[in-house]
């Protein structure tokens, strides 16, 4: 009985030490969130090996999600661009799936791009490659290592992406980070002239760093976190 009562106690005491160590680790990713350490760590992801050194004879475009998917969507979007810029360019889309299926991911992904204008003759697919790693590896068999080569991903995966294309020998990457724009509009109102509660409920209207800028910062932070564990495990395997 009181072997279990000390097992008990401790158990309670590892308990609340945790719940407190939680609680320090979310308020400091709070404080973070209020400043702009994020947007910069994020933007320094995205943009430390987006360099444009050589005209690009391939665009490959990394997967993301499914389709429609925000990822997948924003990525089309640049691969646009890109392909006008270029346009003798080959497009390459890298998104594992069924090319037997007119449903599958990669399909919906090149009928997006050729909604898009972009030529269709010019579109082939990689569509095995599951990581970033393979995706480098399986692209060896459609383009020569000194081929000029434009990766499109999204910005927290574009420095990995290059560094594998590179691990894997292609000797000229180019990069593109999908990042979103943002709206120019000013979205501040005042609270008290649409109408409903006013007692006890503070104004936010006037608020852009609360109602959009935290919550836009540790939405950063989580993908900042996830990419350095990423990148981690790629230095460690050797893939990058």
């Amino acid at each position: 009985m009181v072997k279990t009562k000390i097992k008990s106690i401790y158990f309670l005491r590892l308990l609340r030490n945790l719940l407190v160590l939680i609680g320090f680790f979310f308020l400091i990713c709070v404080i973070l969130a209020l400043t702009s350490a994020p947007f910069w760590g994020y933007h320094w992801l995205g943009t430390s090996k987006s360099e444009l050194r050589w005209k690009p004879e391939t665009i490959v475009l990394l997967g993301g999600g499914g389709m429609p998917s925000q990822s997948n969507l924003m990525r089309s979007w640049y691969v646009e661009k890109a392909a006008k810029s270029f346009p003798n360019a080959n497009v390459i889309v890298a998104m594992p799936g069924d090319l037997a299926d007119s449903l599958s991911t990669p399909q919906l992904m090149k009928n997006e791009l050729v909604l898009r204008g972009v030529n269709p003759g010019l579109i082939s697919f990689e569509p095995e490659a599951t990581n970033t790693r393979a995706q480098a590896l399986n692209c060896q068999r459609f383009i020569k290592m000194q081929t000029p080569v434009l990766l499109v991903t999204s910005p927290e995966h574009m420095r990995r992406s290059v560094l594998c294309f590179k691990k894997a020998g292609f000797e000229k990457v180019n990069a593109l980070p999908a990042f979103e724009n943002a709206a120019e509009a000013d979205f501040s109102f005042k609270d008290d002239e649409l109408g409903g509660n006013t007692i006890l409920v503070p104004n936010v209207g006037q608020n852009i760093n609360l109602r959009y800028q935290l919550w836009n910062h540790l939405k950063y932070e989580i993908l900042i976190a996830r990419e350095m564990v990423a990148m981690t495990y790629y230095k460690l395997r050797g893939w990058m």
